[in-house]
């Protein structure tokens, strides 16, 4: 199979509904094929345990989380930089957030130990980690050095 073949499977972010497309197509504003929404919207997505599995585990794409709480400083300074991180990694990414404040289990199953941490998933499998707050840039550079 080519590499113009290939697919891909990318949850929704408002149905999360699995969706398959061919990978040369990401860049064509693709539409959820349930709910008709489009499935990139240059935001992270707000990601509970449920929500973790199918845009983390399940989908193809490589997967930015932020984990980050609430009262973190640290953690709501760096957020409009992952903010303006989605609008210039997505397609080839999925940036998505974790509030381990009220999603303690996915905190303690990632073993997280100081917030803001960034963790990039591919397949559900983690493939790099950086804790404390980064700045657009930084966070753009690491993700798609960590991709390769």
């Amino acid at each position: 199979m080519s590499d113009a073949d290939a697919s891909v499977r990318i949850a929704c972010p408002a149905c999360h509904a699995l969706n398959r497309l061919p990978a040369v197509r990401l860049r064509d504003a693709p539409v959820c094929g349930r709910c008709k929404v489009p499935l990139f919207s240059a935001h992270p997505l707000a990601l509970d345990v449920d929500g973790f599995e199918r845009h983390v585990v399940q989908s193809d794409l490589p997967v930015l989380v932020d984990f980050w709480a609430p009262w973190c400083q640290p953690c709501l300074m760096m957020a409009p930089h992952f903010e303006a991180a989605a609008g210039e990694l997505e397609p080839e990414f999925r940036l998505a957030k974790v509030d381990t404040q009220a999603h303690s289990a996915l905190g303690a199953r990632f073993s997280i130990r100081s917030i803001p941490t960034l963790a990039l998933f591919h397949r559900g499998r983690e493939i790099a980690r950086h804790s404390g707050a980064v700045g657009t840039a930084d966070i753009v550079r690491w993700a798609r050095m960590h991709a390769r």
